[in-house]
């Protein structure tokens, strides 16, 4: 006659199949997820499930038949991030990762799913009729990556699945240099207001949301050098807000050479709004045509007024 088992059941069942039960450090009483074919391998995962009880690595399986839409809807309401940031995300959950895991439980996800997605984004296939581009598939894996981190560190899953070396790695391919022929050409053909920004992009190496943000008083002729505090970005839906930048090294001071000093402050001179600048210095030295609505409109109210007193 065979003991009974000191840590949990095994019954077989009318199938021929073995059924394993145990019961839970939380007082429920649990079967195993799948039966087996013979009592010695529902003996072996009973084993298994002890150690891990007893190590204190047993893992709640109830939390892991969260959806994973639910769970990265949670993940992005509980980060703090910037407007752009989110926006990013939930455009990268939308178009890449609920598609395929947006109705599994996180706790069925493996990692052999993973690299079949990530594979499918690179290439043409049933869910993607075109590849995607590179770099846009690193950042929706990182952001995989990361909500199935924070399951595992919250305890819905053993382990992260996604542990593909280099998949999370953008390589951009390295950007041209304008020669200086064609940047002569530009500079003729383009608006002359709009003359700085070329020369500040090309000679200082800022982006267009940092020259956008550039007020007067970021621009020191005498030093010829330009400081970069802010920059401006624009959402999806076409909004456009002033942010800090978004590390500690994009707020930086910058040079550029002083044979292009005259042109910017010829500009500063004809587009800048002298008025605004010398109240708090902040003249925006590329107003848009959409910014000149809100920051000149002011001026332009401003002096209107001033005007009407004076008559």
């Amino acid at each position: 006659m065979t003991g009974k088992r000191r840590f949990g059941r095994i019954r077989r069942l009318p199938s021929g199949r073995y059924q394993a039960r145990y019961l839970g450090p939380d007082g429920r009483d649990r079967p195993a997820p799948d039966t087996f074919a013979t009592k010695t391998d529902a003996e072996v995962w009973l084993t298994r499930k002890e150690i891990e009880i007893r190590g204190g690595e047993w893992i709640d399986p109830d939390l892991g038949r969260v959806k994973f839409e639910v769970h990265a809807a949670g993940w992005i309401r509980d980060q703090v991030l910037r407007p752009r940031s989110e926006e990013l995300y939930r455009g990268l959950l939308r178009n890449h990762l609920l598609l395929t895991f947006g109705d599994r439980p996180v706790g069925e996800i493996r990692e052999a799913e993973v690299r079949r997605w990530h594979k499918e984004r690179l290439t043409a296939g049933p869910l993607a009729p075109r590849p995607f581009g590179p770099v846009t598939v690193a950042k929706a894996y990182r952001l995989l990556h990361a909500i199935m981190a924070t399951a595992a560190d919250d305890g819905l899953i053993r382990r992260n699945p996604c542990r593909m070396k280099g998949a999370g790695q953008e390589d951009s391919p390295e950007r041209h240099v304008v020669p200086v022929p064609v940047l002569v050409e530009l500079l003729n053909r383009m608006p002359v207001r709009y003359r700085a920004m070329l020369l500040l992009a090309t000679f200082a190496s800022l982006r267009f949301g940092e020259l956008a943000a550039l007020h007067r008083s970021d621009i020191d002729l005498g030093r010829c050098s330009v400081r970069v505090a802010r920059s401006l970005v624009q959402m999806n839906d076409g909004k456009l807000f002033e942010d800090e930048p978004k590390s500690r090294s994009g707020r930086r001071v910058v040079s550029f050479p002083r044979e292009i000093a005259p042109e910017l402050r010829w500009h500063l001179d004809r587009f800048v709004d002298r008025d605004e600048a010398i109240a708090a210095a902040m003249g925006e030295v590329f107003a848009t045509a959409r910014r000149k609505g809100t920051a000149k409109g002011r001026s332009g109210t401003q002096r209107a007024r001033r005007r009407g007193k004076a008559s």
